[in-house]
């Protein structure tokens, strides 16, 4: 029993994920969404599991697993657009598959129970971005958080036209923008991160995905907790957390609160406790 409580986080995680696959499986009778998502999830509870075994890279693990499976499986080899993009077209064309899916239960209603872990677990973005060395952010952020409506709202026009001028061959143009989207990406987010010393600038200010995780994200079952009995204010979970969340207030309206990717950078870095997932 006691290694079962011990364990409970990651065997939830796969319970969650694996109901999902079976239900989108049998309702849209295609044996891929079973395969799909018992992968995403099956990953995702590994990772908690050597997290829970204090093994140090234990979201890197998951990082990859899942960000390159969804780059290079889904989006160049299965030629599907996982970006913002593919979620405008296949809307656009009334299918409910592949990046719809995807993004209504990882950005659109997922984030009401894991929040922001889409970005911190599974963003092929930032898997790559988190490999460089500015990992604890220098300076307050920044308030240029109005440049994500900017590219939201780019994306959108952009699928936008295309099917009001009647563009052909959509499917060949998707699959391109996916390549050229994920390019400007990387390069964007390397450049915020070297000029503002910060490895999550781009999912800070320029990420477009992140329209669609805030709202939701405000009521987030899975959130990090403070004992404000143990807390002694020592500052060093705001010191190391990559996303500038407040975490010594249990308020929802705390600084950021939106933020938090679940990294628990300020679980192991609490010196009293006083953090828990």
């Amino acid at each position: 029993m006691r290694i079962l409580k011990k364990y409970s986080g990651p065997l939830i995680m796969l319970v969650i994920f694996e109901t999902i696959a079976i239900v989108l499986w049998q309702t849209l009778d295609n044996i891929f969404y079973l395969f799909n998502f018992t992968y995403i999830g099956g990953f995702i509870a590994f990772g908690l599991f050597l997290y829970i075994r204090k093994y140090q890279h234990a979201r890197l693990v998951v990082q990859f697993g899942v960000g390159l499976y969804m780059l290079i499986y889904l989006g160049v080899l299965s030629r599907e657009n996982m970006q913002i993009e593919g979620f405008w077209y296949y809307l656009f064309s009334g299918v409910f598959e592949a990046a719809t899916i995807h993004y209504v239960v990882a950005k659109i209603f997922g984030p009401l129970f894991f929040g922001r872990g889409w970005c911190g677990y599974a963003c092929w973005t930032a898997m790559i971005l988190d490999l460089l060395p500015y990992k604890q952010p220098k300076s307050p952020r920044k308030k240029i958080g109005y440049l994500r409506y900017i590219t939201f709202g780019i994306s959108l026009l952009f699928v936008a036209a295309l099917f009001l001028l009647h563009v052909p061959d959509l499917n060949r143009i998707m699959f391109w923008s996916f390549i050229a989207g994920n390019i400007l990406y990387y390069a964007a987010g390397v450049v915020l991160a070297v000029v503002l010393k910060d490895n999550r600038a781009f999912c800070k200010y320029l990420c477009p995905i992140t329209v669609f995780l805030k709202p939701m994200s405000y009521f987030a079952v899975m959130r990090i907790k403070v004992d404000e009995k143990k807390c002694i204010s020592c500052g060093k979970c705001k010191r190391v957390c990559p996303m500038n969340v407040d975490v010594t207030s249990n308020s929802r309206k705390r600084e950021n609160a939106t933020e938090c990717i679940l990294c628990v950078k300020c679980v192991d870095e609490c010196p009293m406790n006083a953090l828990k997932l």
